[in-house]
């Protein structure tokens, strides 16, 4: 339908794979707070995900510790439900801006129709513009 009317498609993937190997602890309870959780789950949340670290043992020999201070456990029960907090306001945001949105697990496209002649400035305002808010938010949250 989209080609029919004269139109083309643009479509932005975004792997989000790696996203809560960087994740601060900080931002996720920021965001924990705008879904409207009690005190008392935040504060469950912040013993979760604080005082982490790991070492490696191998042939006998330990390595020094490491403290975490991002991310979230890997193959933790809770993982999925904190990707999609994380991730909500990234929907919210391409919405703002006009810019279509798909995700499934960590794969998200940002998709946009327009004329062949608007397409530079298409992706160039609406997804520039929807990833920076994103990401500044994002960086203003977890600052906070």
């Amino acid at each position: 339908m989209v080609a029919e009317s004269g139109l083309v498609s643009a479509m932005c993937l975004l792997d989000l794979t790696a996203v809560f190997d960087t994740v601060d602890h900080d931002l996720l309870l920021c965001l924990e707070r705008h879904f409207g959780l009690q005190v008392v789950t935040l504060l469950w949340f912040r013993s979760y995900l604080s005082g982490r670290s790991y070492c490696i043992w191998f042939a006998g020999a330990t390595s020094r510790t490491v403290h975490v201070i991002c991310s979230v456990p890997q193959g933790s029960v809770l993982g999925p439900r904190l990707f999609i907090m994380y991730s909500a306001d990234l929907a919210d945001k391409a919405v703002e801006h006009n810019v279509n949105f798909y995700s499934y697990a960590n794969d998200t496209q940002l998709y946009v129709h327009c004329r062949p002649e608007e397409i530079a400035a298409t992706i160039l305002l609406n997804w520039n513009a929807a990833s920076q808010t994103w990401t500044i938010g994002c960086l203003r949250t977890g600052s906070s």
